[in-house]
């Protein structure tokens, strides 16, 4: 082979080198274009089917925590609700002692005007009484006192009866009895009355002896009505000496005289 073959072969060579060369470099070139479009077509996909699921989530989360947050205010909000409910009790058993201090007021007024009314009624009452107690005891006065100017007229009758008994049943006024002891009308008789006590007169020679008409009377034994009534003493027409009960002339005992 020639020189001028061998160099013709070999720029041939070369230009086949070349070309080669220069058409790996296209097809590089095309498939890092393909491949460049395919990321792109892939990486936009991918962009399109992350993007909406990443909103999804993104919006999701909101959500999530709006429905984490709704418990958490509804037990916030709650917590006041029941506060007040639970407050509501409590006023409510404010209220009551309140309410029954209101409505014991007038209970209490109604107790005070009807112990008021009591103690008016017992006063009226007892102002009532006290008029009647003296009432009652001026009458009592009054028939104390008619009966005392009953007793008086009686005894002012019974006296003059007596008076007119003495001058028929006793002695006579200067008649003197066994021993001369002399009997006047103006000492002894009805109208010269008196009271006798069992602790009076004197004690003579183990007996009592009691003073009347200017003499001293005495009995072995007294009855009890001597000392419970007036008395008067008289000489009878025997010249013997009695004592008399002065509202009961049936009432009479023998006396003795010094």
């Amino acid at each position: 082979m020639t020189y001028t073959e061998m160099s013709s072969s070999s720029l041939n060579a070369k230009l086949g080198e070349k070309h080669r060369a220069h058409k790996f470099s296209v097809m590089e070139t095309t498939l890092m274009k393909v491949l460049g479009v395919i990321s792109a077509t892939a990486m936009f996909l991918l962009l399109g089917a992350t993007i909406p699921a990443f909103a999804q989530e993104e919006s999701a989360k909101p959500a999530q925590h709006e429905d984490k947050a709704k418990p958490a205010a509804k037990q916030e909000s709650a917590k006041p609700q029941k506060q007040e409910q639970q407050a509501k009790p409590a006023k409510q058993e404010q209220v009551k002692p309140e309410k029954q201090q209101q409505q014991a007021k007038p209970q209490k007024q109604e107790q005070q005007a009807k112990s008021q009314e009591q103690n008016q009624q017992k006063q009226t009452q007892q102002q009532a009484k006290g008029q009647q107690q003296q009432e009652k005891k001026q009458q009592q006065q009054t028939k104390t006192q008619q009966n005392q100017e009953k007793s008086q007229q009686h005894q002012e009758q019974q006296a003059t009866g007596h008076g007119q008994e003495s001058h028929i049943q006793y002695a006579r006024s200067g008649q003197k009895d066994s021993r001369g002891h002399e009997y006047n009308e103006s000492h002894f008789g009805p109208n010269h009355h008196a009271r006798f006590e069992s602790s009076g007169g004197r004690e003579f020679d183990g007996r009592r002896e009691y003073s009347y008409g200017g003499y001293w009377f005495y009995a072995g034994a007294y009855p009890p009505w001597f000392y419970q009534r007036d008395v008067y003493f008289v000489m009878g027409p025997d010249g013997l000496w009695y004592a008399i009960a002065y509202d009961d002339p049936s009432l009479t005992f023998q006396v003795n005289i010094e």
